[in-house]
């Protein structure tokens, strides 16, 4: 007796599989990212405006996240805070990745004396500590919003260099690269068409672990007193401005030092839970 043949065709899983945990990093993440974008609309009170004389004031119906060392409304500053934290730390690690990633590559493929003057350059670049750097950069020029993304940027631009081009040499010697040298293909080419296809999702990987580097030198700087200025503040000024009402326990530190630990933290559940292409199998 033969065994029938099904006419249907067989049910396809889907290519990408998103887990819990990416999806709830992925969710506080977006969820930061539309604070950032409307917060100047949904602010209940100006940031820098005093509005009560009791200052670091415990959680109440009128002031959810309490009151700062002056008597600024806290759920106020975190939410604009969120500007400043997420914007600038965006911003520097998308030029940072942009520029080490285009370096990287153009040192692969073109190699000689262009990539070790590149290498040898960012190398000792890179061996400068990352705070020291920024502290002494933005205390001889000043704090300013340019200053600081152009600081941070160039922090990591040394990292996301020799990460592109680890990446980018090895799929320099490949035979698809060989072949279109052979074509007579240019530098230009190979690195849009070639390079960087192949290293694309590694390279989305390093900026997001970088994003979170960024984050956190950022509320560092920011709690040394070199970062956002007053009236303005990030999340790290706010912890150094209410640093004082640590012993008290007052929501002033508190929620300042939650918004930076819930951004981090989501990133890296994203980066560490991406969805992975699943390839369908037929049973034998």
């Amino acid at each position: 007796m033969t065994t029938p043949v099904s006419t249907t065709a067989p049910r396809r899983t889907p290519g990408y599989r998103f887990n819990l945990v990416g999806i709830i990093g992925f969710s506080v993440l977006l969820f930061w990212v539309v604070v950032a974008l409307v917060a100047p609309w949904v602010i209940p009170y100006p940031v820098g405006e005093i509005v009560d004389y009791d200052y670091l004031a415990p959680i109440s119906d009128k002031f959810w996240m309490g009151t700062d060392y002056l008597g600024r409304d806290i759920l106020s500053r975190v939410l604009m805070g969120a500007r400043y934290t997420v914007g600038i730390s965006l911003a520097s690690v998308t030029l940072a990745c942009s520029i080490g990633v285009t370096l990287g590559m153009v040192a692969a493929v073109s190699g000689g004396w262009l990539d070790t003057v590149l290498s040898r350059f960012l190398d000792a670049m890179n061996s400068i500590p990352s705070k020291l750097f920024g502290l002494v950069v933005v205390a001889a020029v000043g704090s300013s919003l340019p200053v600081l993304v152009l600081t941070m940027a160039a922090v990591y631009v040394p990292g996301s260099f020799r990460f592109a081009r680890a990446l980018a040499v090895n799929i320099n010697t490949m035979d698809f690269v060989t072949v279109a040298r052979i074509r007579g293909e240019g530098t230009l080419y190979l690195i849009l068409s070639e390079i960087l296809p192949n290293i694309l999702g590694p390279v989305l990987t390093d900026l997001g672990l970088r994003f979170v580097f960024t984050v956190l030198l950022l509320s560092g700087l920011s709690f040394l007193g070199l970062g956002v200025q007053p009236p303005y503040a990030d999340w790290g000024a706010m912890v150094r401005e209410n640093i004082s009402g640590l012993s008290f326990g007052a929501p002033a530190v508190i929620f300042p030092c939650l918004a930076i630990a819930t951004l981090t933290i989501s990133v890296n559940l994203l980066i560490d839970n991406l969805p992975q292409k699943i390839r369908d199998r037929s049973d034998a």
